[in-house]
């Protein structure tokens, strides 16, 4: 008898125990996924995208550290079947989306072809989001503080690359050393990545003001993040960062002018904020600092030839190559003609390119079924994110590669943006109405 009622308590230390080493692994892999890009693992001689190498270096460090934390969480009192089976019942959607993500697993073994590709590139996200998912509140803390610390590490290094012209990390695309390219890229990799993850945490800051309550640090944060947006050279994200910010302010101004008050102290800090703005933006473009990503507006060094090229690919294959995906050998020597050699700028184009038209929407059905459960687990800012992710999987290389982009976005969503659980009150401490009439009486 005495075992049996001390049971519960050592399982229950147990799961702790072990939810805090799976806390500690995440912590691990947040500190990886915003670090530790291709680029710098390619600096560091590893093999993770370039040729070569062992089968343990195709493999980002994250998705190891992800690995063990999810193995670890399945280890607790429940079983692994009971753990699954729990995750699972709480996200019903995930299924879906695994299910397609094994069907392109398959051809991609039977068509003999690389398969750590979809493993970074697809499944990662997915698990980083059901560790995420089992952690409580205190033990999201301390991740959510290696976000902050590593995106504007990244921000002060893109600052200091800008300026100084002086790259930390040579930038690279699997054996290339690209030369003569200005925008920063810091730790994340390459610019339009930085430009991206470094846009989509400026919307958080913006939409959910309790990631920094006060007001007087979230402010100039933002200004500082956004204006970096500068210096990685991002036209996409920059242009949607400022459409959001732009719809959003002006529905806050016609709620203002619908009778929606407002705090003196607030509003005056609104019209100081908005003078000081406008002063350092006429003296950033009096002084010439941003001249470069201006330039980039109206002259994209064949940026848009490129996406034309890239939507006449598919017109160089018939339709039996593209049902289940054409040879990779005559995809990459298209690719060569048409100077396409840095990648197609198309997600949904790339996708049909390596996988097939079949595999494509399946993928893509398996994507909303994700994106739908990760929204309904998130605030409603998270569609602002969204939004920036179908719109940099529309005009860039995105995830039609192998990179860790999309688990980082998967990162910041459900760490920043988590659904606020809403208080109810227990009906005993609801007093009747007729109750307050009767003590009156």
């Amino acid at each position: 008898m005495r075992a049996a009622h001390h049971a519960p308590g050592r399982v229950s230390n147990t799961d702790a125990f072990i939810e805090r080493i799976a806390t500690g692994l995440m912590l691990l892999a947040v500190i990886a996924t915003f670090t530790l890009s291709s680029s710098v693992l390619t600096n560091w001689k590893i093999h993770y995208l370039t040729a070569g190498g062992n089968f343990y270096e195709k493999l980002h460090p994250a998705t190891y550290f992800t690995l063990l934390a999810f193995s670890l969480l399945l280890m607790r009192s429940r079983g692994p079947v009971g753990e699954l089976n729990r995750m699972f019942s709480e996200s019903k959607l995930l299924l879906a989306y695994l299910l397609c993500w094994v069907l392109l697993l398959v051809q991609v073994i039977v068509l003999e072809r690389p398969f750590t590709v979809i493993i970074d590139t697809f499944l990662l996200p997915i698990l980083i989001a059901m560790v995420m998912w089992q952690l409580s509140p205190a033990q999201r803390r301390p991740l959510v503080w290696a976000i902050h610390c590593t995106i504007l590490l990244n921000v002060v290094l893109g600052y200091y690359e800008y300026f100084s012209g002086h790259r930390l990390i040579p930038l690279t695309l699997g054996d290339v050393v690209v030369m003569g390219e200005w925008r920063s890229a810091a730790l994340l990799g390459h610019p339009l990545t930085a430009s991206g993850i470094v846009g989509a945490y400026v919307l958080a800051l913006v939409l959910r003001p309790a990631i920094c309550p006060p007001i007087l640090v979230r402010l100039p944060l933002i200004a500082f993040c956004l204006a970096s947006l500068m210096a990685f050279g991002g036209r996409t994200s920059l242009v949607t960062v400022l459409a959001v910010i732009g719809l959003i302010g002006g529905f806050e101004a016609l709620r203002l002018m619908q009778g929606k008050r407002m705090p003196l102290p607030a509003a005056i800090l609104a019209i100081c904020v908005m003078f000081a703005a406008g002063a350092i933006v006429f003296a950033a473009l009096d002084l010439g600092i941003f001249d470069k990503m201006l330039l980039r507006f109206s002259s994209d060094k064949g940026s848009t030839l490129a996406r034309y090229a890239t939507f006449s690919l598919l017109s160089h294959f018939d339709w039996n190559e593209l049902i289940l995906g054409p040879n990779p050998v005559r995809v990459n020597a298209l690719q060569s003609q048409l100077g396409l050699n840095y990648g197609i700028e198309n997600f949904w184009i790339s996708s049909v390119v390596q996988f097939g038209l079949v595999h494509t929407i399946l993928l893509t059905v398996g994507l909303v079924c994700f994106f739908v459960e990760l929204l309904r687990r998130s605030s409603p800012a998270a569609w602002a994110i969204m939004l920036l992710i179908v719109i940099i999987a529309a005009s860039s290389v995105s995830f039609s590669s192998k990179n860790i982009q999309l688990a980082q976005f998967v990162i910041l969503i459900s760490m920043l943006l988590p659904r606020e659980r809403r208080r109810v009150t227990a009906p005993s401490q609801i007093r009747p109405h007729v109750t307050y009439r009767s003590v009156a009486a």
